[in-house]
């Protein structure tokens, strides 16, 4: 098998039938299976793509019981990919299925493990482009990325890291995070970005926050170590402002008593309520992962019917 295409599905009842027939003819030169993973999807959407898996020999579908998140369905149709190479493209044909070729063309020829894409004009809106903007700076800083890579959706892995990838079993997956902590062996393509054909993007504020504190607490230990030299720095003013405030009482006019107190209070307040904060995200991450929440339930799986 040459390729595994993982289609994460959500709410695509409009998009996935044509978007499966055009990477049939797309692929026709090499074997290849597609792996769709209905991520709780509240339309048509489950119904289609078990229809799908009648009308073609080299498409499966999983169904997971509800909606775990576009990494956790990515995750999962990962753990049941066969293909030396598994492409990862989104359901809403902005991704064009014609461009997976050129993908594999760039890892063969550079001998890549993975290869992300970028566009020559992104069709996103201006929320999503400012999101993606801040992600890929995120990670420039925290995964020690080349500020240069756009960490596209769109990409392809070579199946021995994906092995790699899957032994994560976390109930937070950030595919890209995982990808940074196996190889740096990786190629970019340029490929077209083309609008969204139907509905809305799924890219909301509440998805962008949690994408955000994943990366920051569940793959970089950096946002605990800057309180190493900001406490250092604290440390310092106050030893600096009780040597102020011991002279000013030598020598006068002594300090108010309430306006030493309350900024003390607010000072050493501030400063407990900024760690317990980090302290609790590190500490919250750790319970979930110890407490066998799981990173996807499957509800159908056409491989094992």
């Amino acid at each position: 098998m040459k390729l595994s295409v993982v289609i994460p599905v959500y709410n695509s009842q409009d998009t996935i039938q044509e978007l499966i027939k055009r990477l049939q003819v797309a692929l026709s030169e090499i074997t290849f299976e597609i792996v769709l993973v209905n991520d709780g999807s509240s339309d048509n959407s489950e119904k289609i793509c078990t229809k799908l898996t009648k009308l073609y020999d080299n498409v499966y579908f999983i169904s997971l019981r509800k909606n775990f998140g576009e990494f956790n369905a990515v995750i999962c149709g990962l753990n049941w990919s066969k293909g030396d190479y598994c492409v990862m493209i989104d359901d809403d044909f902005q991704n064009p299925p014609e461009e997976i070729l050129k993908m594999i063309h760039k890892a063969e020829s550079g001998g890549f493990d993975v290869v992300y894409t970028y566009y020559t004009k992104k069709e996103h809106s201006r929320y999503r482009n400012l999101g993606s903007r801040l992600v890929n700076w995120l990670t420039s800083y925290l995964l020690n990325k080349p500020k240069e890579l756009y960490l596209s959706s769109f990409k392809l892995i070579r199946q021995e890291v994906v092995q790699e990838i899957i032994k994560y079993k976390g109930p937070y997956p950030y595919i890209d995070g995982l990808i940074f902590r196996l190889t740096r062996n990786i190629g970019t393509v340029q490929v077209t970005h083309e609008k969204r054909e139907s509905g809305i993007s799924n890219y909301t504020s509440r998805k962008l926050i949690s994408l955000f504190l994943n990366i920051l607490f569940c793959y970089s230990a950096l946002p605990i170590r800057l309180f190493m030299p900001i406490g250092l720095g604290l440390f310092g003013l106050g030893f600096l402002l009780l040597l102020f405030l011991t002279g000013q009482w030598v020598i006068g006019p002594d300090p108010k008593g309430w306006q030493v107190v309350t900024a003390s209070i607010i000072f050493i307040g501030g400063i407990q309520c900024t760690l317990l904060s980090v302290l609790g995200e590190y500490i919250g991450k750790s319970f979930m992962d110890q407490s066998g929440q799981p990173q996807y339930v499957i509800k159908y799986n056409s491989r094992e019917s």
